[in-house]
C-alpha cells in the first residue's frame, strides 16, 4: 500500500468554495484473479474457458477546516468501462460527509442505485456464472447510469441506515430516484428494504421493490432476498420476479461451504418457464488469498423447455487482494 501526502482539494461548491484542506492521504489497493470454468449444455459446451481479473484502487481523502471530510475514489481496471473501448477506466467518485450531516457522494462512472446497492441476490447472482441468459431476462433494476447522486443519512438510531439516490434525466430516459432502508440492531440479522423506478425511456416506468434478509447463528447463516419489478407497460414480459435463499456453514475460520438456489420469473407470462439456477460454493481463505470453487446446475436458461437450456457450470477461482 502506498502513501501519498498533502493532497490539495480545493474549489468545492457551496459551503466549500475558498475552504482549504487540511493534509490527506491517498492509499493504492489492488486485486487479481485466475479463473477456470467449464458450461455443458447447448451451444455452451465449447470447453474449459481461462480467463483473469486485474483492478487498483486509488482512495484519497482529507478533512477541510470547516470539518468536513472529502474522499475520492478511482479505479484502474483494463476493458471494464465500455465508454472506454478495451480502456484501463472503470468507476470514480467524489464525496463529502460528516457525522450531523451523512455522505454525499457524486458517481461519476460505476454508481448503484439505493435499490441496485442492496439487489444481489441471497446465494450471490449464480446466475450471472456463463449460462447464456439473454440480457432481456437478466435480473431487472431501478434506473442507475453516469454521473448520479447517492446520499446516505447519519446514524440518528443505532442499528439503521438510509439511503438514497437520484439519477439524473437522459437524452430518452427519465430521471428516477431510489431509497433504502437497512437495520442491523440485532445480533446476527440484518435487513434490507429498498425501492427505485425505471424510467429508462421517458413515459414508460416501473417500480422495483427488493427485500433482504439474513441471519447467522453460531457457524450457519441463512439468507432470502426477492426483487419485484412491476412495470406500467403493457406487455407479457415486462414483469419480473426474482427470488432466493441461502444456507450458509463456516466450517473454520479458513473454510466456509454453501448452497444457494434463484428463480427469475415473469408473472404475466403463461407460456414461458421459470429459470431455476442452484449450486454448491466452497471457498478457502488464507490471507489475503481465496481460492473459491462452485458447481452449479441452470434449468430454462432462456425460459423454454428445450434440451439445450439446461446447462452445468463448474469453476475455480484463485484471487488475491493487495
Amino acid at each position: 500500500m502506498n502513501n501519498l501526502k498533502k493532497i490539495g482539494l480545493t474549489a468545492l461548491a457551496g459551503s466549500l468554495v475558498a475552504t482549504s484542506v487540511f493534509a490527506g492521504e491517498m492509499t493504492v489497493t489492488g486485486s487479481a484473479s485466475m479463473k477456470v470454468q467449464h458450461v455443458n449444455g447447448g451451444a455452451a459446451n465449447a470447453g474449459k474457458a481461462f480467463s483473469m481479473g486485474n483492478q487498483l484502487e486509488f482512495a484519497g481523502s482529507g478533512e477541510l477546516d470547516n470539518g468536513l471530510n472529502v474522499s475520492l475514489s478511482f479505479v484502474l481496471d483494463q476493458a471494464d468501462n465500455s465508454a472506454f473501448a478495451n480502456g484501463p477506466f472503470d468507476s470514480h467518485s467524489v464525496s463529502v460527509s460528516s457525522d450531523a450531516l451523512g455522505t454525499l457522494a457524486f458517481h461519476g462512472e460505476g454508481g448503484s442505485t439505493a435499490q441496485s446497492a442492496v439487489d444481489t441476490t441471497a446465494a450471490g447472482d449464480l446466475w450471472d456464472s456463463g449460462f447464456g441468459i439473454t440480457a432481456a431476462q437478466d435480473p431487472k433494476s431501478s434506473l442507475g447510469t453516469d454521473n448520479m447522486i447517492f446520499y446516505t443519512a447519519p446514524t440518528v438510531v443505532d442499528g439503521v441506515a438510509i439511503t438514497a439516490s437520484y439519477t439524473p434525466k437522459g437524452v430518452s430516459a427519465g430521471s428516477s430516484t431510489a431509497f433504502g432502508l437497512g437495520y442491523t440492531g440485532v445480533e446476527g440479522l440484518s435487513v434490507n428494504y429498498a425501492q427505485g423506478n425505471d424510467e429508462a425511456l421517458v413515459g414508460s416506468t416501473a417500480d422495483v421493490t427488493t427485500l433482504k434478509a439474513s441471519y447467522a447463528y453460531g457457524p450457519v447463516t441463512v439468507g432470502y432476498s426477492t426483487t419485484e419489478y412491476d412495470s406500467e407497460n403493457v406487455g407479457i414480459s415486462e414483469d419480473q420476479d426474482v427470488e432466493s435463499y441461502n444456507v450458509s456453514y463456516t466450517v473454520s475460520e479458513n473454510i466456509s461451504i454453501s448452497y444457494g438456489s434463484e428463480t427469475i420469473s415473469e408473472p404475466n407470462d403463461t407460456v414461458d418457464q421459470d429459470i431455476d439456477v442452484a449450486g454448491i460454493t466452497a471457498s478457502y481463505t488464507s490471507g489475503g488469498m481465496t481460492i473459491t470453487g462452485q458447481m452449479i446446475d441452470a434449468d430454462n436458461v432462456d425460459m423454454t423447455t428445450a434440451a439445450t437450456s439446461d446447462r452445468s457450470n463448474w469453476n475455480l477461482v484463485a484471487a488475491f487482494a493487495f
